[in-house]
């Protein structure tokens, strides 16, 4: 009889991957290769547009809005952008709408990682039009989406699996945000915490290569150096200073909760207007070009205005200005839903929360108070502690502020996902219907064995009894409860088939006057699908899927394949019992116990025993 393949355990291993990893592993450098040269070309787009809209000249630099000469004429180029933007978005693809992270997770969740190859063109296009006439966002969410798009694109035209999209998807993003910042391990850690939904070497292999491929590609196209140089902090900054990360990170926290609700606070109102959402960016734009009127530093990028913060050569001006007018043209602009990114404005935005710390937290040097806001408020807005570390260390190069990022940005962590359900990036997925989790733990399924649940109180049936026997045992009381399939064994109690109790008594109820002759072994179903002992629980349950069958015989390969058992659906349920007692029964496990001396008089322990 042929079973299936069982996974025995001296082949399981930590992890599951196979040869396939290579050849994706291998589009995965050519897609960071390309992303490259996508994150080169929106960059210069940007430029581009910004010099169009703002200085009337053709010029690919990068340019900074806050340099214009237009006077109350530059109210109207954001206005301008976004109805351009607004036109794009209904007559070429809704999708370019938004910041590019849901986007990217909703194609991963919802559309078996496919994205339609008229974003890959519309996407950058888009963001370079809304971000070169003054939109108050970054360029790494576009990236991250149009990066993904071709990386989509190109796995489309090849046999692979969802899976194996989502890994191609995943690595071109994560190769336009390794070329634009210089940062290939954040570009990998927001790969992980935001869009891969596992922590694989299957997938985890590939997107480091394509992130990798894309930061020395970068270094012929951009040059090397970090981003933000920042002059070297003190390996140790003391107690107080600890203490002042954590109140930094606390106050980080609330100030992303608040452009959270403030964000999807516009966009409701936007909701209840009686336009087309065509308009909505345009409208959003009179706000962009009143706030630039007021502080032009708010417009655009704004990398310049990152770099005096981070470089503590920030006026209380600027820091103001940063925090009232960007956060609030931010929130109004990105609720309308035009197109731009979410990073860099929340860097600007969390180094003049740091700027304005600095004046009453302790001194550590230039910019220190500034990098810890800016790190700490990736990891309370993004719901991602690890990307914003890492990612203010690879714009900075500065290795000493590891701990005081370590402390801010999980203290800001902490403060989000106990005020807030979800981040800026999930709450756009669940208002489209969707629910995604950013939990990750080990499931039970896959280190609990068959041996641990099965049952082995069965009753199996001989292959020579008769029905008219069969018939009588099932229906008495002797059955073990539960029980719905019963094994049918040869001569040598081998496994030769299985039959059902609702096939035995629709049997003998068509052939009750032959029940006393026909064999077991005629009517049993041969081949049945089997568990082993010694198989994990996530084999056997994705064998029931494949099947469709819910219970199982279980044998035993070190007896020769006798049966050991049954396990069925409701079997592999203890696994999540026992799960659940690990998360919510609370015991004391070791008690203190006082010296014999010093026990109070009358007290019993609790064996009866005087303490």
């Amino acid at each position: 009889m042929n079973h299936p393949p069982k996974t025995r355990l001296e082949d399981l291993g930590d992890f599951t991957t196979t040869t396939r990893v290579i050849p994706i592993s291998l589009m995965a450098i050519a897609i960071g290769v390309i992303g490259a040269f996508v994150a080169w070309l929106l960059l210069k787009l940007i430029g581009l547009f910004t010099n169009l809209f703002y200085f009337h000249r053709i010029d690919f630099t990068f340019a900074s809005p806050a340099d214009n000469h237009l006077g109350i004429y530059a109210i109207a180029v954001p206005v301008i952008g976004s109805l351009i933007v607004g036109v794009m978005a209904r007559y070429g693809s809704e999708r370019i709408r938004g910041h590019g992270i849901p986007e990217a997770i909703e194609s991963i969740l919802m559309n078996g990682s496919r994205v339609s190859p008229r974003l890959a063109i519309l996407k950058p296009l888009s963001a370079a039009i809304s971000i070169g006439s003054g939109g108050p966002f970054g360029a790494e969410g576009p990236i991250i989406m149009t990066g993904g798009a071709i990386g989509s694109m190109i796995s489309q035209f090849f046999h692979f699996t969802s899976t194996e999209r989502r890994t191609l998807l995943v690595a071109g993003a994560a190769a336009g945000m390794s070329a634009t910042f210089a940062a290939p391990v954040s570009a990998v850690l927001i790969g992980v915490e935001l869009l891969l939904f596992e922590w694989r070497p299957r997938s985890a292999i590939p997107v480091a290569l394509a992130s990798a491929t894309a930061c020395v590609i970068r270094g012929y196209l951009f040059g090397l150096g970090p981003l933000f140089p920042v002059p070297p902090h003190p390996a140790f900054i003391g107690v107080f200073g600890i203490c002042g990360c954590v109140f930094a990170g606390l106050a980080a926290g609330a100030f992303s909760a608040l452009l959270t609700v403030g964000v999807y606070a516009a966009e409701d109102l936007f909701q209840k207007l009686p336009i087309h959402w065509m308009w909505w960016p345009a409208i959003g734009g009179v706000f962009v070009g009143l706030g630039g009127l007021i502080f032009p530093q708010a417009l655009g990028v704004g990398y310049d205005t990152i770099g005096k913060l981070i470089g503590g050569n920030a006026t209380l001006a600027i820091i103001a200005g940063v925090l009232l007018v960007k956060s609030v043209i931010w929130m109004i602009s990105l609720g309308s839903g035009t197109s731009g990114g979410v990073l860099a404005p929340l860097l600007m935005m969390g180094a003049a929360l740091g700027g304005l710390e600095s004046f009453f937290l302790p001194q550590f040097g230039a910019g220190f108070w500034p990098l810890v806001g800016m790190g700490a408020i990736l990891g309370g807005t993004m719901r991602s502690p690890f990307t914003g570390i890492i990612f203010a260390l690879e714009l900075t190069h500065d290795v000493n502020m590891l701990l005081p990022l370590l402390v801010a940005c999980f203290a800001a962590h902490l403060f989000t996902v106990l005020t807030l359900k979800r981040s800026i990036l999930t709450e756009k997925i669940s208002r489209r219907g969707y629910h995604m989790s950013r939990e990750y733990a080990t499931d039970p399924l896959e280190i609990l064995f068959v041996k641990e649940v099965m049952r082995t109180n069965i009753v199996v049936l001989p292959g020579d009894g008769k029905l008219e026997e069969a018939y009588h045992l099932v229906r008495s009381s002797k059955r073990p409860k539960g029980q719905q399939l019963f094994p049918v064994l040869g001569s040598g109690n081998e496994l030769v088939g299985v039959v059902t109790r609702s096939q035995l008594i629709q049997l003998h109820e068509q052939k009750a006057d032959k029940a006393h002759a026909i064999r077991l072994m005629e009517i049993a179903t041969p081949k049945p699908e089997v568990a082993f002992v010694d198989e994990p629980l996530r084999a056997v349950i994705d064998r029931m899927a494949e099947s469709g069958f819910t219970r199982f015989p279980v044998l035993d390969p070190k007896d020769g394949n006798t049966i050991a058992g049954m396990v069925a659906l409701s079997d592999l349920l203890h696994a999540r019992t026992r799960n659940l007692e690990d998360e919510h029964v609370r015991e004391r496990v070791l008690r203190i116990r006082m010296p014999f001396g010093l026990r109070k008089k009358g007290t019993r322990d609790r064996d009866g025993l005087n303490v």
